[in-house]
């Protein structure tokens, strides 16, 4: 069995900023989808991209920050999956986009319909979602400007994405139950909340194959 994590740089492991175009990165073992991993057991495939949006190409740092254009040959790359995990939207978060709650839930929406209608699961059968509202930011440190804004932002994508994952049929989590970002610089998690997440997710998803939750 595999699982893939299509994220940003949350699921990449980026640890908080003290200044611009820090890079970097949690070991390994500490970051949630290995985490996540070792508690269930399964392959858990890490596509983690530091700045990764839901599907705007980004005017400052490029078209290939695009999930909606990396999505697809991703799915190839792994394929044959059994769950693809989204947790994107923190990037959308930034003042720069201008996005609601609800625009970045249909982003990510945009992004299961992808994988949904994909050859990328076992027998070439579309593999199971999993839409993750990200944990909500604050406006903190370096990074306060840039996500003007974005503590509002990021607070109403969980109840837009809820309904978002019911409409397409898919298995729904709120990270921001049981993590939190650090004050440092108001986006990245630390160890501890890396660690909180990966074993919640690691117990949704065992949930969810126990009971057979269509998604």
């Amino acid at each position: 069995m595999a699982i893939l994590v299509f994220g940003d740089s949350n699921s990449h492991g980026t640890m908080p900023l003290a200044e611009l175009g820090g890079v970097a990165r949690h070991p390994k073992a500490a970051r949630w989808p290995d985490v996540a991993a070792r508690a269930l057991e399964i392959e858990v495939i890490s596509e983690g991209h530091p700045g990764r949006t839901t599907v705007h190409d980004d005017p400052i740092d490029g078209v290939h920050k695009n999930g909606m254009r990396a999505l697809p040959a991703i799915l190839e790359s792994h394929r044959p999956l059994d769950l693809v995990i989204v947790m994107l939207g923190t990037n959308d978060c930034k003042a720069r986009f201008g996005l609601r709650g609800w625009d970045i839930a249909a982003g990510v929406g945009k992004l299961a319909q992808v994988v949904q209608a994909s050859n990328a699961g076992p027998g070439g059968a579309a593999p199971r979602v999993m839409l993750v509202a990200p944990v909500p930011v604050e406006e903190a440190g370096i990074l306060a400007e840039m996500f003007q804004g974005g503590r509002v932002r990021s607070r109403a994508i969980a109840p837009a994405l809820r309904d978002e994952a019911d409409r397409l049929g898919c298995a729904f989590f709120d990270a921001g139950r049981v993590a939190e970002v650090d004050g440092l610089d108001g986006v990245h998690m630390g160890v501890a909340a890396q660690q909180a997440l990966g074993l919640a997710l690691a117990e949704a998803v065992r949930s969810m194959l126990q009971e057979g939750t269509p998604c």
